[in-house]
Formats: structure tokens, C-alpha cells, sequence
């Protein structure tokens, strides 16, 4: 038998999944990561928690395998984006607690950044927009606010990773310092063009290159890992950030395919091939995972409030005792009544870019239920992923590019029928929901196993994904079209001063 091991490092939880070489799930383990807010706007996570989650659970899903780490081809790596850790190379002590990618830290030198008229030059190297969300303003803080830190970072002591650097270099035993080009391009450092640091950006943010990881192919030999971690050394062959292993996991692996990720949020990534394409439409450029060192690249958009609106429903207006129940009390009426809920509870992102936007509850009457605003709640996940998708399609279009056909999904949200086949009918294609919804810790393992001869390319990759149920679209185009200008008048609403 083959087995791979895929180490999925996230915000909220550290988890290790032994695959087969069909890409069937063998084994799982889970723990939760806990979360620290020392200020408002900032948030942290202990490193060493970080490492000692991933490792405890490495070792508990080869026990419920009932595999030894000799029989493992190799693993693979997925964790959470931007968050941004500091470390001693002598001792591997971290400087300080790791910022994880909510932390709003950075703002100020943002702001500073956009004064100066960086944003275009920027967004051309990078694909990013100028925000605190990615790493560049997290080192600088470090640098800026650890005693010491700056002169032992410039003296070459000091070493920058994001989480799958982090746990490359305990997992070798301080042996590597590297990342891959999909995590590297979320720095704001990076030249995805070039797929090297850009060294007119590391001057300008103040960010020694010797603190730099080395940046590799996704899939590539990263090292292997100290015999004592887990009974033998093992080839640690992919590294992608969550959601372009998402992205891999879903087989999407060329240009106008796409997939959503629906978590507490929503994630929705269009590979665009080898082009670099800049967005009119209020979406980043990414850089897709790399078998090999030529630039693939993706537009990526994020939804702050998806599943989180069920965890409003739940927590604050006690609907429903669970999340699981979500479904059934929308199901029991046959639409919202007329009810508009836009989610905006953190503002709203793309492709609306809208930060001061609150929530709000429109179209109410006295025969409003709870049921309704339910139906209305998870019907605003689908909204809001249809506004991304539609902005994606109008850029790939602008580009000479195809409209998408499907849209291939995954996530925890993906499990609720109704949604799914509600986003199927605002989109007016099909929705397909794979057979292995652990698609992030699919693509990692994918990954590894390229590297390693399990799999001879993507063409094998893509025969082996298997849908589990496809959602077709059932509405008739009119009204869809129609629900969804209900849906931006109630946008409009909601970001009204």
C-alpha cells in the first residue's frame, strides 16, 4: 500500500490526514489551536503550541492508520496564509508570539505605504492589494517593536517563516529554511512574475534579505524529518498555503477552472494558466501551486462572513441549538418571504471592498419567522459567492479568457443541499461537491506524492478525482438574474453612509 501524510496547519485547529494512493482518506486527527487577542485588532498564536499540535497529531493519525512513518512515501504541508513568525536560528526560539493573518497591526505603515503611491507599483510585483493581511507589515512591526530584533536580523541571526516554514525547519531539525511559491507570493514581498523576493520591496518595508526562507516549487524535496519525530526520516515533498492546496486538491489545474472554499468565511480561486492577470473587479492575483519552477497563477477572492452567519443564527439569535439544524429550519418555508440579510458584520470584501458596511435585515413583516431569516442567512453565503464568481468571470472575459463552467466547492458549508443547490441556480452552472471534501489536505498530499513518483503528473491527478454529488441549476435565468439584483439594491443598502 502507499500512504502519504498531509500536515494541515490551520487558524483554528492543527490536523494530520494519512491518505492512500487513490487519494481516499485512511486516517484523521484533530486539535484545536487556541487563539490569544492581547489588544483590539490584534491577534496571536503561541508557535510552540503550533508545532506541538501538528506533531501530536502527525503521530495520532499513523497510530489510527495503524502504519509506521517507514511506510509513508512522503508527507505534505498546508497551513494557514500570512501569519507570520520571527525565530532564533542558533536556538530556534521564537522572538516573539506568532501574527496570525487577522492581526491589523500593520495598518499604520499601510496607510504610509498607499501615502507614498506604492499601491501600483505594488499590485504589478505582487498581485496584492497594500493591506495588513499579508505578512510584509507583520515583519516590519517585529523588526520595528522586538528589543533587539532589527540588529540580529541584519547580523543574520534571525529567521522569517509563515507556518509551513515554521514547522519545515522543526520538522528537519533547524536543517531548512524554506517556503513554497504559493505561500512566498502572500508577503507582499514577492515577484510572482520572477518567483524570487523582490529586493526593491524588502528595502522599502526595511526587511533584511537574510531573513528570507529559500522558495521552491510547491512540489519539490523540502528534507526530511528527524528520525526521532516520528520512527523514521521521512521526504517532506509539498508546501501550499490552504487555499492554492485547495485550489490543487480540486483538480483544478488549468486556466477557467474554479473552486469556494465555504468555511467561516468563503475563499474562491480561478486558475488563469501561466497569465498573469491583473483584476479590474476588486480580486487579487495569486500564485497558484507549482509542480515545477514556471509561474501559475490564480485570482483569488474572499467572503469575510459565510458559514460564520450560521454561527450568528446559533450564538446570537439562539435559531437554532446547532449548526447542523440550519437546513431543516430553512426548508420549512419555501423562500425568505422577501427577506434581504447582508452579512456585513466586519464590513464586506470582495469583490465590494467595502470595510465601514454593517449588517442589515431588510424586507421584514409581520409574518417574518426566524425560519425565514434562516433561509435568508445561508442564501446570503450563496449571494455573496455568485458577486465573486461574477466579478471573476468579468475579468477572465476582459482578458479574452472563457466564463467558468462549473465551480467545484469544499469546505464545511458545502455539506448544506439547500445552499448548494441555490448557488448552482444563481450561477446558471453546475456546483459539484467531490467524493473527498478534505480537499485542502488532498492537495497537499497530491503534492508530496508528485514530487515523490507516486503519481507521474496532474493528468493522473485529475482522472482520480471523483465527484460526489453534482447540483445543476434549476432556476429559470430571469429570476435568477432578478434575485440577484434584489441582492446588490440590499449591498447597496448596507453600505449606505
Amino acid at each position: 500500500m502507499t500512504y502519504l501524510l498531509a500536515l494541515d496547519q490551520g487558524t483554528s485547529s492543527s490536523r494530520s490526514i494519512v491518505f492512500d494512493g487513490e487519494g481516499r482518506i485512511v486516517a484523521l486527527a484533530q486539535q484545536e489551536l487556541p487563539q490569544s487577542y492581547p489588544r483590539p485588532g490584534w491577534v496571536e498564536h503561541d508557535p510552540q503550541a503550533i508545532w506541538a499540535g501538528q506533531l501530536a497529531t502527525a503521530r495520532e493519525a499513523l497510530s489510527r492508520a495503524g502504519i509506521t512513518a517507514r511506510e509513508l512515501r512522503a508527507i505534505g504541508i498546508t497551513n494557514q496564509r500570512e501569519t507570520t513568525l520571527l525565530w532564533d536560528r542558533a536556538t530556534g526560539e521564537p522572538i516573539h508570539p506568532a501574527i496570525v493573518w487577522q492581526d491589523r497591526r500593520g495598518e499604520p505603515l499601510c496607510a504610509s505605504l498607499r501615502a507614498q503611491g506604492q499601491e501600483a507599483m505594488i499590485r504589478a510585483r505582487t498581485g496584492l492589494l497594500i493591506d495588513s493581511y499579508f505578512s510584509a507589515t507583520k515583519i516590519a512591526w517585529l523588526l520595528e517593536n522586538v528589543p533587539g530584533a532589527r540588529a540580529r536580523a541584519e547580523r543574520g541571526e534571525l529567521a522569517f517563516g509563515t507556518v509551513d516554514s515554521w514547522l519545515l525547519w522543526q520538522l528537519t531539525g533547524g536543517a531548512v529554511h524554506a517556503t513554497d511559491v504559493s505561500n512566498a507570493s502572500r508577503s507582499m514581498l514577492f515577484d510572482v512574475h520572477r518567483n524570487a523576493w523582490d529586493d526593491e520591496l524588502l528595502a522599502l518595508l526595511r526587511v533584511p534579505p537574510a531573513l528570507m526562507p529559500r522558495v521552491l516549487p510547491s512540489s519539490a524535496h523540502f528534507g526530511e524529518t528527524r528520525p526521532e519525530l516520528l520512527g523514521a526520516a521521512v521526504p517532506i515533498g509539498g508546501i501550499a498555503g490552504d487555499q492554492q492546496a485547495a485550489l490543487f486538491g480540486q483538480a483544478c489545474f488549468g486556466p477557467g477552472m474554479a473552486k469556494n472554499t465555504y468555511g467561516t468565511g468563503c475563499f474562491m480561486l480561478l486558475h488563469t494558466g501561466a497569465q498573469f492577470q491583473p483584476s479590474s473587479n476588486g480580486l487579487l492575483t495569486t500564485s497558484a501551486a507549482q509542480v515545477d519552477g514556471r509561474p501559475q497563477f490564480a485570482m483569488e477572492g474572499s467572503v469575510f462572513v459565510g458559514g460564520a452567519v450560521v454561527q450568528w443564527l446559533r450564538d446570537g439569535l439562539k435559531a437554532i441549538p446547532g449548526s447542523a439544524q440550519v437546513q431543516a429550519l430553512a426548508e420549512s418555508v419555501p423562500d425568505t418571504g422577501g427577506v434581504m440579510l447582508v452579512p456585513a458584520f466586519t464590513g464586506l470584501g470582495a469583490p465590494y471592498w467595502q470595510p465601514d458596511a454593517r449588517g442589515t435585515l431588510t424586507g421584514l413583516t409581520r409574518g417574518t419567522t426566524l425560519a425565514h431569516i434562516a433561509r435568508a442567512a445561508l442564501e446570503s453565503i450563496a449571494f455573496q459567492s455568485a458577486a465573486l464568481l461574477q466579478a471573476m468571470g468579468r475579468d477572465a472575459v476582459a482578458q479574452g479568457g472563457q466564463p467558468v463552467a462549473e465551480l467545484r466547492v469544499d469546505g464545511g458549508a458545502s455539506v448544506n443541499d439547500l445552499l448548494m443547490q441555490f448557488q448552482a441556480d444563481l450561477l446558471g452552472i453546475p456546483v459539484v461537491r467531490p467524493a473527498v471534501t478534505e480537499t485542502t489536505a488532498l492537495g497537499a498530499a497530491y503534492l508530496a506524492g508528485l514530487s515523490c513518483g507516486v503519481w507521474s503528473g496532474t493528468d493522473e491527478l485529475a482522472v482520480m478525482w471523483r465527484p460526489g454529488r453534482r447540483f445543476e441549476p434549476a432556476m429559470d435565468r430571469a429570476q435568477a438574474n432578478a434575485r440577484m439584483a434584489a441582492w446588490e439594491r440590499a449591498v447597496r443598502q448596507a453600505t449606505a453612509a
